[in-house]
């Protein structure tokens, strides 16, 4: 999958990027992640994640709204985590996952270009 992997990489290149993943979300297994660490485990923050997304997407179904997520975001008090829900056919069950530095990260400028990186994305 080489167009993930590019898509990992240009994620890594946003300010303050810690990690990233591609996850899907009905496994809640990451199908490919960038960065990370010990202090960053990616697959155990990617089947985590999953319950978050499956969440929001149950209240949505029980509220009947019918608009789409674009992000989630937690904000912890030394990072950013974002999640984004990929909204394409190709895409469908999956989301992009990226942890964030809060000092060094702009939010704004991040949503900005993983939306960016979402669009370019075909897997």
């Amino acid at each position: 999958m080489a167009e993930m992997d590019v898509a990992l990489k240009d994620t890594m290149q946003i300010d303050g990027a810690l990690g990233a993943a591609l996850v899907d979300h009905t496994s809640g297994m990451a199908l490919g992640t960038a960065g990370g660490g010990k202090d960053l485990d990616l697959t155990v923050a990617a089947a985590g994640n999953t319950d978050v997304v499956r969440a929001k997407l149950r209240a949505m179904e029980m509220l009947n709204l019918m608009d789409k997520v674009e992000d989630i975001l937690i904000t912890l008090d030394t990072q950013y985590h974002l999640i984004r829900p990929l909204t394409s056919r190709s895409g469908k069950g999956l989301f992009l996952y990226l942890v964030l530095n809060k000092d060094r990260a702009n939010l704004a400028m991040a949503r900005h270009q993983l939306r960016r990186i979402e669009r370019t994305l075909d897997l």
